[in-house]
């Protein structure tokens, strides 16, 4: 009997639980809506309220454009679950605080590899590239001990004598690089639910998500050539190297039917009362000066405050839908331009029966670089037995053209791929369909943020910065050790909360300092270009 795979946009019911008050509250209360605007009610968001409500401010208002918290924490994928002795991760911890269900998943160790001519055993290749890898970190390493420039990890390829020669090579640096382990990174999960004909229904929530992925790789979603070396060695190392740090080498999927977003929603419940959080309310305009802030909302509505503390993805600053007045100061603009927001697609079908491989992960070698290459079943022992359920991934510029494109035409070509994977299968039409079109949704214009290679670490420190110190910024994009990932959100919104609350209190408030202009390490070898 075909089981039914329904597309569920849901959102979760704001509930409150109120925890134990602070020890001190602060009762001096704005003349104003709020001490502070929180726009966006995502992990650095609410992080940044939790903050604030444990240093005794309640004064404080969430806006969320969306009718639910958790922004890009829509796809319900938990990374993290820690087997190694590092320190805890924020984002761990809550998963366990909140009881989120997660089941072990072997990244490396169970994958099946192909062709265009279909099967194709080149995982001795793949073995090689993770070496490959680990040796460009080690040698990022040792050009931050001589002070040497940053380079692209397609230069840390070519000078470390690893440049792909051919299709697989090249199909193998993908899975590394570009796709690496993302998977746990923009993860989609599906979760069984009961039926009452007897079938049993998954629930495909399709949605986003920035997360502490546990793995020994970067995070790009970006071909080597537009990716640092030097920043996605740290950014691996602070994140996965015990010896660096970081926390762990492990991979959870989350198959808690509630979904990943629960660890973040049910922390907001442990304080915020309703009328702390405004939802549904779409912001156009951000007003600013040494007096506070005054933003203003799609339906009119002015809200004023002390703070603001914007929480907007990078891709959404990048565009320009947010109006700034006056406009952002030139060093601001630089930073939040010279970033990247990488896109990251996945692509999910479901059939009536399973005919494709046994293992968790596939690689797909194409001709053309970045076609449709990595697959994983959730038609699988571990996860959902039955499911009939499989999806692809692709990054950067192949997930700008599919948005472009028609679902009937994606699906098309990824059958094409599909077919070439099983010759001599009689591959069936999927009865179900999906993906998302991250760049397109102005809410976030994206999936999450990558260091390119012109990206110095002045840039950094300026898209953090705040402006009059009245305008605060926080977010996975603006931390420095752990851009791209949920724990980076999580101790941006952390700090900002403690910083905003020194202001507040009247204590020391030096707000984030900036530079003026990001200079070149050396001189250039000319005064003049120009006439």
């Amino acid at each position: 009997m075909r089981q039914v795979l329904t597309v569920l946009f849901c959102f979760a019911a704001f509930t409150t639980a109120l925890a134990s008050l602070p020890t001190t509250h602060y009762k001096q209360r704005s003349t104003k809506d709020a001490k502070v605007l929180i726009l966006g009610g995502g992990v650095a968001g609410v992080i940044a309220a939790r903050t604030l409500y444990r240093e005794g401010i309640d004064d404080f208002l969430i806006i969320e454009a969306r009718n639910e918290l958790g922004r890009r924490m829509q796809n319900y994928t938990i990374g993290g679950t820690q087997t190694d002795n590092g320190p805890a991760n924020p984002i761990l911890a809550l998963a366990r605080k909140h009881h989120v269900k997660n089941q072990y998943s072997d990244l490396d160790g169970s994958v099946t590899t192909y062709d265009y001519n279909g099967s194709k055993d080149y995982r001795d290749i793949l073995n090689t590239s993770i070496d490959q890898f680990t040796r460009i970190i080690a040698v990022a390493g040792e050009r931050v001990k001589t002070q040497q420039v940053d380079l692209s990890l397609q230069s840390a390829y070519g000078i470390t004598g690893a440049t792909p020669k051919n299709l697989y090579e090249a199909a193998c640096q993908y899975y590394e690089v570009d796709w690496v382990r993302d998977f746990f990174l923009s993860k989609h999960a599906v979760f069984p639910m009961s039926h009452s004909s007897g079938m049993q229904v998954f629930f495909l929530l399709d949605f986003f998500i920035l997360l502490i992925i546990t793995t020994t790789h970067p995070i790009d979603a970006q071909p080597p050539d537009r990716s640092s070396w030097i920043a996605s060695a740290w950014n691996n190392n602070f994140t996965f190297n015990t010896n660096m740090s970081g926390f762990s080498d492990h991979n959870n999927l989350c198959i808690d039917q509630r979904g990943f977003k629960t660890i973040i929603q049910a922390e907001a419940a442990d304080f915020l009362q309703p009328e702390q959080v405004s939802l549904n309310s779409v912001v156009t305009t951000i007003s600013y000066d040494g007096d506070g802030v005054t933003v203003t909302l799609e339906n009119g509505t002015n809200l004023t405050a002390d703070y603001v503390l914007c929480t907007f993805s990078l891709g959404v600053l990048q565009y320009g839908d947010i109006a700034f007045k006056p406009a952002l100061p030139s060093w601001k603009v630089e930073a939040i331009q010279s970033m990247v927001m990488a896109t990251y697609t996945k692509i999910f079908l479901q059939f009536e029966e399973k005919f494709w491989f046994d293992t968790e992960m596939a690689v797909y070698a194409d001709k053309e670089r970045g076609r449709y290459p990595i697959w994983q079943s959730l038609d699988h022992v571990k996860f959902f037995p039955g499911s009939g359920l499989i999806f692809v991934t692709v990054t950067g510029d192949f997930s700008l053209r599919i948005e472009s494109m028609q679902d009937s035409d994606v699906q098309e070509e990824v059958m094409e791929v599909l077919r070439a994977m099983y010759p001599n299968t009689a591959v069936p039409d999927p009865v179900a369909f999906h993906f998302k079109r991250w760049n397109a949704d102005p809410l976030f214009r994206g999936s999450y943020s990558n260091w390119p290679p012109s990206f110095l670490p002045g840039h950094s420190g300026n898209l953090r910065a705040t402006v009059d110190k009245r305008l605060w910024f926080a977010g996975e994009a603006t931390s420095l050790k752990y851009f791209g990932f949920l724990h980076g959100a999580y101790f941006e919104g952390l700090n900002a909360g403690e910083e905003i609350a020194k202001c507040i209190k009247g204590f020391a408030c030096t707000a984030r300092t900036h530079l003026d202009s990001v200079l070149d390490a050396s001189p250039y070898p000319f005064v003049s270009i120009t006439p």
